[in-house]
């Protein structure tokens, strides 16, 4: 009777084990073990929605790794993203470049994954530099919403945060918010995290 309570024991504390390492998953193909509060034991800190601008980070080396990629497959060819930028204003970053008008945001092929519309702006009322930031004004929510429909984010209903700042958790970060760029009379509607 002994030997088969020991065995049951050991069944069980085999089972619970395995239970315990089940919950905690694994990060994609990476394979290495995470606590289901590893994404936000750190703020914000780590990927932000899907589109590479917006990204956390502490240098421009860190963005638009897809580009850089691509074009470092291709024999001589140059980084055709121009002036990529870690805005170091935003809470932990946010990869960006710099841009004329709203044509030049997702212009070069391969560097915006969605239909969420991007727009240039300064970011502050102090600057003539302008950078591409992922837009939450009233018509590109509707169209962001209406591109990813069948992707399982935010759909335009009702919500407490207000349908922007919930358009901009869903597509930008849970952390960002819809707020002013700046820039005076260039000011435009983005979404921006606020950690």
């Amino acid at each position: 009777m002994r030997t088969t309570l020991r065995s049951f024991l050991v069944l069980v504390s085999a089972s619970a084990a395995v239970a315990l390492y089940a919950a905690c998953g694994t990060d994609g193909d990476t394979g290495t073990t995470s606590s289901p509060d590893a994404s936000t034991a750190a703020g914000d800190g780590g990927p932000r929605g899907v589109e590479q601008a917006g990204q956390a980070c502490t240098s421009a080396a860190q963005c638009y790794p897809d580009k850089a990629a691509q074009d470092a497959g291709e024999a001589g060819a140059q980084l055709s993203i121009q002036g990529i930028t870690c805005l170091d204003r935003v809470p932990n970053g946010y990869c960006t470049h710099t841009c004329n008008d709203d044509s030049d945001c997702c212009k070069v092929a391969g560097e915006c994954r969605t239909g969420i519309k991007q727009v240039c702006a300064p970011f502050t009322n102090d600057s003539t530099t302008k950078y591409c930031f992922l837009s939450c004004e009233d018509a590109d929510i509707q169209a962001g919403i209406a591109a990813n429909a069948d992707a399982g984010g935010y759909d335009g209903g009702a919500t407490d945060a207000g349908v922007e700042n919930a358009y901009c958790q869903s597509y930008a970060s849970q952390y960002a918010t819809c707020r002013s760029t700046g820039g005076g009379k260039e000011n435009r509607k983005v979404c921006i995290p606020q950690q």
